[in-house]
């Protein structure tokens, strides 16, 4: 009896034990998920390097004596616009630095450079986490003089200093060749549909006919819109707002329906104009077949041809600017790149806004805007896609 005590006061002595070990781990462990973060790192670059495995295209550690020697050399860094990024490095000449695979410095002699990468961060690039990258295109960066500024040298990182020891690229058009031999191509489409169609072509693009209110502005609302003429004329100026959209770095693929089915990079100019060509033809036509549904809704299908007809001269004629625009851009940007930049999307604006505030004037003509019911009509097919536009193409690039 003894022996039967002595062992239930054991064990139940060892299961008091337990659970009182359980007990007392337990604040600790809430604890430790409470314990504040250690400090972010000052930005600053590692000795550790990435190289690109083709056989797996994916980047893996560089391992000194077990790789073999590359020309380019890859590392993730968080780069802020609102924190230095001091850099200093030996190059020799033609050692490039990229981000995210833009260029942003080139050496142009043999030396040590300072440089801030906070400051070359492409005007695209958002902060946070971009992938830096060293090429050598005739040999091997010396890697092991990357490293960040010593505190008493971050102060000398003036614009001057930046300056004479930098060569920073600006986010300039490139491809100018393939942009001047596209302008070619769409100059002489022009003239041969001008040789082919001229009289169909001065009645669309006549000035007088598009402010005037005679019965040669009605004769044209009154022909068909879906010709052979207003095809062509429809995929050249397609043709010519796709060249000004890639010219200025409006990257469509950005939105989440296009980013799902197509992937084209930047470097691929070509490509991305037939894209974007392809898509604003689409549009163009499209918009037909929108505001029948939106008239069939409202009541107003009478209106239908018209509005689409006045949509589609006026598009065209302001079209005709968009060449001479992306001219201007190639020309000026490398000297005002801002300034040219905000006259190329403000064009883009003007042919935008002045498509729907004539088709609302010849609307108008018709059917008084005063009427609650078309001034609705109107804005569901015109001024909303106007903001949707405005705000993908102009607001956000």
């Amino acid at each position: 009896m003894t022996a039967r005590i002595f062992w239930c006061r054991a064990t139940w002595q060892a299961i008091v034990a337990f659970w009182l070990t359980i007990a007392g781990s337990l604040p600790a462990a809430y604890a430790s998920e409470y314990r504040q973060l250690p400090p972010a790192p000052p930005a600053s670059i590692s000795a550790d390097w990435l190289i690109h495995d083709a056989a797996q295209n994916r980047l893996i550690f560089y391992l000194p004596g077990y790789h073999q020697p590359a020309h380019a050399y890859y590392q993730w860094v968080a780069v802020s616009r609102n924190q230095s990024f001091p850099l200093s490095f030996a190059a020799q000449r033609g050692l490039s630095l990229f981000i995210d695979n833009q260029l942003i410095f080139t050496a142009q002699a043999a030396a040590t450079y300072s440089i801030d990468l906070a400051r070359l961060l492409p005007p695209r690039l958002p902060s946070g986490r971009h992938l830096l990258a060293v090429w050598q295109p005739d040999g091997v960066p010396a890697l092991a003089s990357f490293s960040g500024v010593r505190p008493g040298e971050s102060a000398s990182l003036t614009t001057a200093t930046l300056a004479g020891q930098a060569l920073p690229r600006l986010p300039g058009p490139q491809g100018q060749s393939v942009y001047l031999g596209l302008l070619l191509i769409l100059g002489l489409s022009y003239g041969a549909v001008r040789t082919t169609y001229q009289p169909g072509l001065a009645r669309i693009f006549q000035l007088d006919e598009l402010f005037g209110r005679g019965s040669d502005q009605q004769a044209f609302l009154s022909k068909p819109a879906f010709s052979l003429l207003n095809l062509l004329l429809v995929l050249l100026f397609a043709l010519s707002f796709a060249l000004l959209l890639t010219a200025i770095h409006t990257d469509l693929q950005n939105l989440p329906l296009l980013r799902r089915f197509i992937n084209i990079p930047e470097t691929a100019i070509v490509a991305r104009v037939f894209l974007y060509t392809a898509i604003i033809t689409l549009f163009v036509f499209g918009k037909y077949l929108y505001v029948g549904i939106m008239a069939y809704i409202f009541d107003l299908l009478p209106l239908v041809d018209i509005q689409f007809r006045e949509f589609l001269r006026t598009t065209l004629l302001t079209g005709l600017f968009l060449p001479l625009v992306l001219l201007l851009y190639l020309s000026l940007n490398t000297s005002f790149p801002a300034t040219v930049a905000w006259a190329a999307s403000a064009a883009i604006g003007i042919v935008l806004v002045g498509s729907v505030l004539r088709v609302g004037r010849t609307l108008h003509h018709h059917a008084s805007l005063l009427n609650l019911h078309l001034f609705a009509y109107l804005c569901a097919t015109e001024v909303l896609p106007l903001l949707v536009l405005l705000k993908l193409i102009v607001f956000t690039y």
